[in-house]
């Protein structure tokens, strides 16, 4: 994979990037009309959160992947900070773009400053099955197993505590900026 992250992860080389791809394409049908926030973040860990068999097919799928070494490949600042471009968005996708970032940290460590200009939907998966204490920093508060989706507009830095765990970010129409400066306000739709 490229520096520039624009390059995605081989999936017909990768049985099980493929599961992973496809499956998320299930998932966009049920939730490409609906806006990354609050209430989205929500009915994300009622309906398909942790014990639902998407949350526990994706789970396996990502913990395979690192594994097998095709997820979250590209080291942003050390091993303990990854990422990987899986797929590129399209209209198989419905647009959505699917990236993984592996955090790992057991004291708060901060990632790069971002915004979301169409929200995102980050789907977090603890590396360790059980007794894991990972946790994702989510504009609604750290979150463990789950889900966490800030709304249109919003930056922050992605932040991590407690151990290992992979952030599977769908990104709608693949928009990401990093030209968002700490302290600026946020919308008034989180």
């Amino acid at each position: 994979m490229e520096a520039s992250g624009n390059v995605e992860v081989d999936i017909e080389a990768h049985p099980t990037a493929k599961k992973l791809v496809n499956r998320c394409r299930e998932f966009f049908a049920e939730v490409d009309n609906l806006t990354p926030g609050k209430a989205l973040e929500e009915k994300l860990n009622r309906s398909y959160g942790p014990g639902t068999s998407f949350y526990d097919d994706i789970s396996t799928y990502v913990r395979s992947g690192l594994h097998e070494g095709w997820l979250a490949t590209t080291e942003i600042d050390g091993p303990n900070y990854r990422r990987s471009k899986i797929c590129l968005p399209s209209a198989e996708t419905r647009y959505f773009s699917i990236t993984s970032v592996y955090m790992n940290s057991e004291d708060v460590y901060s990632g790069q400053y971002h915004a979301h200009p169409y929200g995102e939907i980050n789907c977090v998966v603890q590396v360790e099955e059980e007794g894991s204490r990972a946790e994702l920093m989510g504009m609604q508060g750290w979150q463990g197993a789950g889900w966490t989706s800030p709304g249109p507009g919003t930056h922050h830095y992605p932040q991590v505590r407690g151990g290992a765990l992979v952030a599977l970010f769908f990104l709608p129409a693949g928009r990401i900026a990093y030209n968002a400066v700490p302290g600026m306000p946020q919308p008034l739709s989180e």
